[in-house]
């Protein structure tokens, strides 16, 4: 987990306290997130970290192979099930299960997942006799899962069992802070295609840090990968980013301040080009500026763009 934010850092300490117990918990944020890296992360740091993990993506999965897949079916139980299969709670029996987007499961096999859940005993299919498990249950999605419960699309007794804490990952735009961080991360796992990359310069990183991410940490990943691909070096640099992401005005985003020019004036085009970097995001150019929205709108009351190329 990589993250000098505040939020990441509560994030990280929830995770050391929870990880030593067995209770369930409901990891939830936008996809490319790391939902599943949280979920990883508490099973290593839990007694159980020598024992499996297992993560299944419920959306993934077929109706109709769901329970087999949970649950396990013995020889026969169905056509085509030519031998006994384990289902993931025995595979991760003495360990810890993740189930990756639980409201896409079927409303009826979210009873019998409570039932075995609360129980930590199993039948398989086409069996009569139960097993116990000791498995540990994680749980995420990157939807609402309230909405899913009002909905009818999740049982609220389930819901409930799974979200006994609650770890609410931010989307990668809310902690610029941690760009840094993650940047030297990926260019480290990914320096063997170009070994002569050693960092990254300050624009480049200006513009990641000004992007809103919709794909998360995964976009950022795969990003970083293909830059190192094309970059000449030694530093990765705006032309190695895809042109949406490419600063409008490239290399004139900065400029000179001579000595004696008025404060209002230098502050005036810091903050238009702040808000041409970010490409008008006034919200994501106040975070920058590491002002709050409303003085920003203050300030752009107070001024006048005289010239185009400020803006």
């Amino acid at each position: 987990m990589i993250g000098r934010s505040p939020e990441m850092q509560q994030i990280a300490a929830m995770i050391e306290r929870v990880a030593a117990s067995s209770i369930s918990v409901l990891i939830s944020g936008e996809s490319g997130t790391g939902k599943e890296l949280v979920a990883q992360t508490i099973h290593r740091l839990s007694p159980r970290s020598d024992q499996p993990y297992l993560a299944i993506n419920c959306a993934a999965i077929p109706e109709t192979l769901m329970e087999s897949e949970l649950f396990g079916h013995e020889r026969g139980a169905f056509t085509g099930a030519d031998r006994r299969r384990l289902g993931c709670f025995e595979q991760a029996n003495g360990g810890t299960l993740l189930l990756d987007e639980i409201s896409e499961m079927k409303i009826d096999l979210q009873a019998k997942l409570l039932r075995v859940i609360e129980e930590q005993r199993l039948r398989r299919l086409g069996s009569p006799v139960e097993v116990g498990l000791d498995v540990r249950v994680l749980a995420a999605s990157n939807r609402n899962l309230q909405r899913a419960v009002r909905e009818g699309r999740l049982r609220l007794d389930l819901y409930y069992r799974l979200k006994v804490v609650t770890v609410e990952l931010p989307p990668l735009r809310s902690r610029a802070a941690d760009i840094p961080s993650l940047v030297d991360q990926f260019i480290q796992e990914f320096r063997h295609t170009n070994p002569r990359i050693c960092g990254i310069d300050e624009d480049c990183l200006k513009a990641l840090q000004a992007h809103q991410w919709p794909g998360n940490i995964r976009e950022l990943r795969h990003l970083i990968q293909g830059a190192l691909v094309i970059s000449q070096g030694p530093l990765l640099s705006v032309k190695d980013l895809p042109t949406e992401l490419r600063p409008l005005g490239g290399d004139d985003l900065a400029f000179a301040v001579r000595a004696g020019t008025p404060i209002r004036d230098v502050e005036r085009r810091l903050i238009y080009r702040t808000i041409r970097l970010t490409g008008g995001n006034k919200t994501r150019a106040a975070e920058l500026l590491g002002i709050s929205l409303r003085s920003l709108y203050y300030r752009l009351q107070r001024y006048e763009p005289k010239r185009s190329g400020e803006l």
